[in-house]
């Protein structure tokens, strides 16, 4: 990984120990907030050359959130509460490497602030809470700002919706497709759609697998933000609606 990210190859020597295994993520701060798509376009990185232009005008940065050994001790066993304090003492933060910060009260205050701020959300954990390994439970739980907005069904593949939206001169713009959240009682209605032969999209994705269909339906998708092309980052299909025409759907 240190090929595609090599700003961040030097943070062993942020680490107080010999030996060490860490959770955390990666990420890019981009005008004071964390950007997905611009960490997206990194991951898909290959040249060298461009790589090294883009580490140096956004930066990568590892934020630890949790420890998991240390010099020979697995620390999985231990509580949260008990793990965090040796997770602070183990790195000496700078601007590649930082430690995830936490409150213990007042939670819904900080998920109030995240929304205010357009931010992704928070991350509820039980004190007493172990590490467990490749296993979700409850004593983690995501709380996630969502946001909806409605788009017209354009097609359909084997697993997924093609989405659309119309622009002020009335073409039909490409925004993507969903394919979480969908019912069979909804796919099946799509599929009764009447199918046409060709996109109906100003600018077709190239996906030769759509099957396309009249433009006479219209979806409800909550997602967590839009790219700066207007693509929808985790879209959910939340369900059909009767209650507005497709050239209502707008970007």
């Amino acid at each position: 990984m240190t090929f595609r990210y090599p700003e961040v190859s030097e943070i062993h020597k942020q680490i107080n120990c010999e030996k060490i295994i860490l959770d955390g993520e990666l990420f890019i701060m981009n005008n004071g907030k964390p950007d997905f798509f611009e960490m997206r376009r990194r991951s898909l990185m290959s040249d060298k050359f461009k790589i090294e232009l883009a580490s140096k005008r956004l930066p990568i940065t590892f934020t630890a959130y949790d420890i998991l050994y240390k010099d020979g001790q697995e620390l999985t066993n231990l509580s949260l509460m008990e793990r965090k304090p040796i997770l602070d003492e183990s790195i000496e933060e700078n601007s590649r490497i930082s430690i995830s910060r936490y409150i213990e009260i007042e939670g819904i205050k900080l998920f109030e602030m995240t929304k205010r701020n357009d931010l992704e959300g928070i991350v509820a954990k039980r004190k007493d809470s172990k590490y467990y390994f490749d296993k979700r439970t409850k004593d983690w739980i995501k709380i996630k700002n969502l946001e909806d907005d409605d788009f017209v069904v354009c097609g359909y593949t084997e697993k997924s919706i093609i989405l659309g939206q119309y622009n002020d001169n009335k073409q039909l713009i490409y925004k993507g497709h969903v394919s979480l959240g969908i019912s069979n009682s909804d796919f099946e209605t799509i599929m009764k759609i009447s199918r046409i032969n060709e996109s109906p999209f100003y600018l077709s994705p190239s996906n030769e697998d759509v099957i396309w269909i009249e433009q006479v339906l219209v979806c409800t998708v909550k997602y967590m933000e839009k790219s700066d092309k207007g693509f929808l980052r985790q879209p959910v299909f939340k369900g059909l609606r009767d209650d507005k025409a497709p050239m209502e759907c707008k970007i």
